[in-house]
């Protein structure tokens, strides 16, 4: 090949890496920007009005999402004030979160008590044993911590993160 053959397929190599990293690149603003879009509004809107459960938790998982852990809280407080009884199917996603929200400050204790809610209402929940379970190993209560990985097991059998780290608590209780 020519100088010149090789200097189109190079160029054409370059245009087309160019092409998907600004494919990608420009698929991450969109996202971004209907984040926060969608964050704004909410937070006029509920400064505003009362909200729905729906809207609180919205906005409560976004700022979740962007680790503002105290405001979250606040919000996911009140999508639990707002839940009507036929809406405690997502109770239990409501407190799954608080319950997160309340992990990430390291208030263990608020958040085994809303992972335990949320396992009174769906006891087979398995994002809500794994959190639970956590929770107890970062209280250095590890018998409790195992159990409920193991009850995580039980309801999900292929439970990776479960798996995992029962197999490393049963090493460390041995």
């Amino acid at each position: 090949m020519e100088n010149g053959n090789y200097l189109v397929v190079y160029l054409g190599i370059l245009l087309t890496l160019l092409s998907v990293v600004t494919f990608f690149v420009m698929r991450q603003v969109w996202v971004t920007r209907r984040v926060e879009t969608t964050l704004a509004d909410l937070q006029a809107r509920l400064t505003n009005q009362k909200g729905s459960a729906v809207e609180y938790y919205e906005l409560g998982s976004i700022l979740l999402d962007k680790k503002l852990f105290a405001q979250a809280s606040v919000y996911l407080k009140k999508a639990l004030k707002e839940l009507s009884a036929d809406e405690q199917e997502n109770a239990v996603l409501v407190h799954n979160a608080l319950g997160y929200a309340y992990f990430a400050q390291d208030q263990f204790d608020l958040a085994i008590r809303q992972y335990n809610e949320a396992l009174k209402i769906s006891p087979g929940y398995v994002t809500a044993l794994n959190n639970l379970a956590h929770a107890y190993e970062r209280k250095q209560l590890m018998p409790q911590a195992l159990e409920t990985y193991e009850k995580s097991l039980a309801t999900e059998p292929n439970n990776q993160t479960a798996q995992r780290r029962a197999a490393s608590l049963r090493k460390r209780l041995a």
